[in-house]
């Protein structure tokens, strides 16, 4: 499979992945765990069929020491037992938050309501933006066709 555009070789594609890495760069750095992070990324990839993420998502977390267990029971994380009950509440988020258009009203109040008893505002507004980037980013590699499976973890960085 060959991508559709070289998003690093176009100079608006290059802008726009720009901005996105800005604003990644901005929430890497919030208080939000940084294993929550990567579990988020991931679980939002995979429901979205992005290859691309999912691939940079789990190297990036094994190379930052995430164990093979807990990354691969990520798309089953309700039966699993390896995750803690915050990790639990982001995770339902981000199904809620990446699934809006098979649910009416998006993410419930109830899931909300349980994020809030694990996260402050700010990793709220943290785990809220990283959802909504990640889907953008998924988006772009799933429409751009960007395939998977070269990807070397930190190589953007």
């Amino acid at each position: 499979m060959e991508a559709r555009l070289n998003l690093f070789g176009s100079p608006l594609a290059g802008k726009v992945v720009k901005h996105f890495n800005a604003i990644g760069q901005v929430l890497h750095e919030s208080g939000l765990p940084a294993a929550t992070q990567e579990l988020v990324k991931i679980r939002a990839s995979q429901i979205n069929g992005c290859g691309f993420c999912t691939d940079m998502h789990t190297k990036d977390a094994t190379a930052a020491g995430e164990t093979s267990v807990r990354l691969h029971l990520v798309a089953a994380w309700r039966e699993a037992t390896v995750f803690t009950d915050a990790e639990r509440a982001a995770l339902e988020i981000t199904e809620q938050g990446t699934r809006i258009a098979d649910a009416s009203g998006g993410v419930s109040d109830e899931a909300w309501a349980n994020a809030a008893k694990h996260y402050d505002e700010d990793q709220l507004a943290a785990l809220t933006g990283l959802i909504a980037l990640i889907n953008a980013y998924n988006r772009l590699n799933v429409i751009n066709q960007t395939p998977a499976g070269d990807y070397q973890p930190g190589q953007f960085g």
